[in-house]
Order: structure tokens, then sequence, then C-alpha cells
């Protein structure tokens, strides 16, 4: 039968992350977007931040205790699930727990190794685009992964972390979808527009946060090639 699993909070973080991850990907490869791009990638931090909160606070499977496997698990999973003998968990799987810990910390390093760029030059680039292409591939594999246990248990695990539902026994499911915490997370992320909003100055191209002591240059890059280009003419 089908039995609630995810929480609205959980989902809400799960697609939100995923967006942010993703436009600040795209936007990253564009001067011209760089306000977008730093966005994001400070939206991340702001994820994260709640997620680590509802990992204690959260509903049964929302809560980092319900998977906590080791590393030996999850290679035994991803072994049998290439056989195709996987066993089905109702909340995270072994293999899924550990995409999970590696999307938060891999995030987390990318969105302040990039805050550190844009404080102190270039010499934290080099292992901020790391700590992105490391999550990118990541991502990719959590996707493979999603995929391959939908066609191992014969469930659309995409589909469940929208509507929330899984395939389980009645006294597995949880017993509210926690609209609370819905709402928190929704202020902390238009808070945190709002915020942005405020501080950012497009005919400067700055950016000042309240925890930040010194704004933040978002046309960085385009200002040194502008020096380079000029020294190189004298």
């Amino acid at each position: 039968m089908k039995i609630l699993v995810w929480d609205i909070p959980t989902r809400l973080f799960h697609w939100l992350f995923a967006v942010a991850f993703a436009v600040a990907y795209i936007a990253g490869e564009e001067e011209s977007l760089m306000p977008v791009h730093v966005f994001a990638g400070l939206l991340i931090l702001v994820l994260i931040a709640f997620r680590l909160a509802w990992g204690l606070l959260g509903s049964r499977y929302a809560q980092f205790r319900s998977f906590l496997f080791s590393p030996l698990a999850a290679m035994r999973y991803l072994v049998e699930m290439v056989r195709g003998k996987a066993r089905h968990f109702v909340g995270h799987n072994p293999a899924g727990s550990w995409a999970i810990y590696g999307l938060l910390l891999l995030g987390a390093a990318s969105s302040i190794t990039g805050l550190m760029t844009l404080l102190s030059g270039e010499s934290y680039k080099e292992i901020h685009e790391v700590f992105t292409n490391a999550m990118l591939v990541l991502v990719i594999a959590h996707i493979i992964g999603v995929v391959a246990g939908s066609l191992v248990h014969k469930e659309h695990l995409a589909k469940s972390m929208v509507n929330g539902y899984k395939q389980g026994n009645a006294e597995d499911g949880i017993p509210s979808p926690r609209y609370l915490g819905a709402v928190i997370l929704l202020v902390l992320v238009a808070g945190f527009g709002g915020i942005f909003l405020n501080g950012y100055d497009a005919a400067q191209k700055t950016l000042k946060l309240p925890f930040i002591s010194q704004p933040l240059n978002l046309a960085h890059e385009e200002h040194e090639h502008g020096e380079h280009n000029h020294d190189h003419e004298d």
C-alpha cells in the first residue's frame, strides 16, 4: 500500500537544492549572470543550514538517525542493486544516504569557497571549481542511482519525492506532512531573497550582506580581465 514517507519540508528542500545548484552551475559560466550565480550559491548554504536542523527535528525518515549506514553497507547495497536483489527501504537506502551526505558536504564546500573567492580573490577559485565539479559528478551518480532503484524496486522514486508517498506497511508511514516546517523553509528562502535584493547594487555590481563587513564585488573577474588587457596595451 502507499504510505506517506517524505514530509513537505524534505521534499521542498530536495527540489530547491537541486534547482539552486543547477542555476548556480549554469549561471557561473557567464559573467553577466554573476549576481544570479552568487544568489543561488548562497541560497545553497541557507538550504543546507535548514536541512541540518531538519535532520534533527524533522519527521522519521528526514532525521539523520534514520539513515546512518556504514560505507560497507552502502557498497553491499550497490552490489545487490547490480544483481537486482537489493532490499527495499522505506526511507533512504544505504547508497542514497551517502549520496546525501556527500551532496551536503560538497554543496557547503562549494558555496563557502565561492564566497571566499569573492572575498579574497582568485586563490580560492580553483578549489571552488573542484568542489563544484565533484558535486556535479555526484549529482549525476545520484540520478543514475534513483533510476536504477526505481527499476529494481518497480517504484517511481523521483515521483515519491514530489508527492511524498512510497510503498510500505501502514505502520511505517509518517503521521503528518509537517506544514509548519515547510512554511519556515519558505520564509527563510524569501527572507534571504529580500536580504540579497536589498544589499545588491546593480550599478556598482556589489553585494552587501549583514554578516560580512566588506561588500562583495560581483564583477571581480571582469575587472581583473580589464586590468590585464590594459596592462598588455601599455
